[in-house]
């Protein structure tokens, strides 16, 4: 009898453990998003809030092993929500394990302190979502400053 509550107990354990995680998977691939990025072209640093200019990478990494993904937009856009510039003229595809990047100067000062990108892409067949993230990084005398911030699916509202 112990033994039979003990499989039992294991077996309904390792259901309750196991199923989100196989589920969860299965629920985040996609066949396309749209995906905001926020970046920082400076940040204030100090009691007088002097700017600390940073030089952003726009990161868009192809983490399937098997499928390509086609990035059809990439926009970028200031403070005040207004587009700075359009990085694509057309769609570009990326391979399984393909990555792309735009880097923003640290000279460039066009998008406020509070830009974002907005990276569309699509797939034919579900796949796993690509990693997009910003990287910041800057030097000024002895002091160097880096950070990432990743991408965030913008759910379409009705």
């Amino acid at each position: 009898m112990k033994k039979f509550i003990f499989l039992f107990c294991f077996l309904f354990y390792s259901f309750c453990l196991f199923m989100p995680i196989l589920g969860v998977a299965k629920d985040r691939l996609s066949n396309g998003q749209t995906v905001y990025v926020p970046a920082y072209s400076h940040i204030y640093i100090g009691n007088r809030e002097r700017p600390f200019l940073l030089t952003i990478t726009l990161s868009i990494r192809n983490i399937d092993q098997k499928l390509r993904i086609t990035i059809s937009e990439v926009g970028y856009y200031e403070t005040q929500g207004k587009l700075v510039k359009r990085f694509l003229d057309k769609s570009i595809t990326l391979k399984p394990l393909e990555s792309l990047r735009y880097v923003i100067p640290e000279n460039d000062k066009s998008g406020g302190s509070g830009v974002n990108f907005i990276v569309k892409w699509k797939s034919d067949k579900l796949t796993n979502p690509p990693i997009i993230e910003s990287i910041m990084i800057g030097t000024q005398n002895q002091q160097g400053i880096s950070f990432t911030s990743q991408g965030r699916e913008i759910l379409q509202s009705n």
